[in-house]
């Protein structure tokens, strides 16, 4: 069961990736959560695939996580008579309410509240920010804009508006419906769309109640400005890069991805870091050396988790596609490098607790003395996302009688994790954490294994104990009274 690395992969399934065999397959090359993108395919089609995800983890035994990805609300362009019209640099054009056909002087942008946001000089970016447009005249059902990048606008092109907040919820109807089959399905992570502000993540918590821990994706250049707002409310974060590039100077989201992995690092929060990694692979089975050097620095920078996505959801080359992160990912952890660059963005920062002490002191011995993993019992994932949070040298076995919290966890940095029983002493979780980590070969039975938990036990939330055992010395005493 054991992954050699500490980074997780997510994988998006697709067209190229639903049957049973390539799921699997998927799953050996390295995948350890599986996305589930509600934009595309009905709710049968991903239903099917949840199935399938299910199924591989019985036959494995290594629980799975499953992210379903909300839409959010999509801004598009209407339609245009012809179909297409070349804009260029200094052209007026409009948009505005009217349904009519568009033409090559106006076309309708069916959402009154972008209008009622828009002021003289805001931007306007249609398809993916290839055609530009700043805003000279505005009113409730229009604007009059100069373009500012031409190109060719067609039907139903996307659109971005960058410069102002606009009064949208980051659940559409269709999202709603989502969620709740999502929910019901059995998703372990919502990633939610369009998050602006941290009401937006409370609303999506409001509706999932409990069932599905919360993700934001930071897509909008309002989540960055209220960034610690968003992360303060949230389980985890997405840094989606795609839309941050389209709406944010490209060169500044490199910076803005370091400060915000950096701060859902001291957050104990995990953070995805995603959009177009391996992008070639959706047609080659090798990939660019720019996108691997891409991979490599989120990983450099403690990234929890990274995301594939058309990659493996339509490409030519899924599995290959997970295998090169996989490969990647080890390379980067055997560089010294690595481990030089994890340590000294370490934080103090947010370290306030019993249970933070706890996690600091056991990545402090397994430095200084010969542990070979930290055994991390927990009962809402509390305790190994404080232990991830150090990054330690050796291995978290995170351990847990429920399921679900395990399947949470596949997203959180170095998470190994184990489904134990019902656990009524501290003694019976030594010696279930000394089996496990000779089980699945993390250790010999020689040797020694941290072990976290919170006493009194199967309380979430109370972690206060460490203890140092051998691992054959818990083996024998397996069925003997505390």
């Amino acid at each position: 069961m054991r992954r050699h690395r500490n980074v997780k992969i997510v994988a998006t399934l697709g067209p190229a990736s639903s049957d049973h065999q390539m799921i699997r397959e998927l799953f050996d090359a390295g995948a350890d959560v599986f996305r589930l993108n509600m934009s595309h395919g009905t709710h049968a089609e991903q239903k099917a695939r949840y199935d399938i995800i299910r199924a591989v983890e019985a036959e494995t035994g290594r629980p799975i996580g499953v992210l379903a990805d909300l839409q959010g609300p999509k801004l598009r362009v209407g339609v245009f008579a012809v179909g297409a019209h070349d804009l260029e640099e200094g052209d007026r054009f409009r948009f505005d309410l009217d349904p009519a056909e568009g033409d090559g002087r106006r076309v309708q942008l069916p959402h009154r509240e972008i209008f009622a946001a828009l002021q003289v000089g805001s931007r306007l970016l249609v398809n993916d920010g290839k055609i530009r447009l700043r805003v000279e005249r505005c009113g409730p059902d229009f604007a009059d804009c100069v373009v500012t990048t031409g190109g060719t606008i067609s039907n139903r092109k996307g659109v971005n508006v960058p410069d102002v907040v606009l009064p949208l919820a980051a659940l559409s109807d269709k999202d709603r419906a989502d969620l709740e089959f999502a929910c019901e399905l059995g998703a372990d992570w919502l990633a939610l769309s369009f998050v602006q502000r941290p009401e937006d993540v409370i609303e999506a918590r409001e509706l999932a109640r409990g069932r599905a821990a919360i993700l934001s994706k930071i897509e909008k250049p309002a989540a960055v400005d209220c960034f610690a707002e968003i992360l303060k409310v949230s389980d985890g974060i997405m840094v989606a890069r795609g839309d941050l590039g389209v709406e944010l100077p490209v060169h500044s989201v490199p910076p803005i991805q370091k400060r915000l992995v950096r701060a859902c690092r001291q957050a104990a929060k995990p953070v995805i870091v995603a959009t177009q990694m391996l992008e070639s692979m959706i047609e080659s089975p090798m990939p660019t050396r720019a996108e691997v050097s891409d991979v490599a620095t989120a990983i450099y920078e403690g990234a929890d988790a990274i995301m594939l996505s058309a990659e493996s959801a339509a490409g030519r080359y899924p599995s290959e596609a997970v295998s090169t992160m996989d490969s990647v990912a080890r390379s980067v952890e055997g560089d010294p490098v690595y481990r030089d660059v994890i340590d000294s963005s370490r934080s103090t920062v947010n370290r306030e607790t019993v249970a933070d002490a706890i996690a600091v002191a056991a990545r402090e011995i397994a430095e200084t003395t010969d542990v070979a993993a930290i055994c991390a019992y927990t009962q809402s994932s509390t305790t190994v996302r404080l232990a991830a949070r150090e990054r330690p040298k050796v291995p978290i076995i995170a351990m847990s009688s429920e399921l679900p919290v395990l399947r949470r966890m596949c997203l959180v940095w170095g998470a190994h994790c184990v489904l134990t029983p019902v656990l009524e002493r501290f003694k019976q979780a030594v010696v279930n954490a000394a089996h496990a980590a000779v089980e699945f070969d993390f250790a010999t039975s020689a040797q020694k294994v941290i072990v976290m938990a919170g006493v009194p036990f199967n309380t979430a939330g109370s972690t206060n104990i460490l203890r140092v055992a051998t691992c054959d010395e818990q083996l024998l005493s397996r069925t003997d009274p505390e």
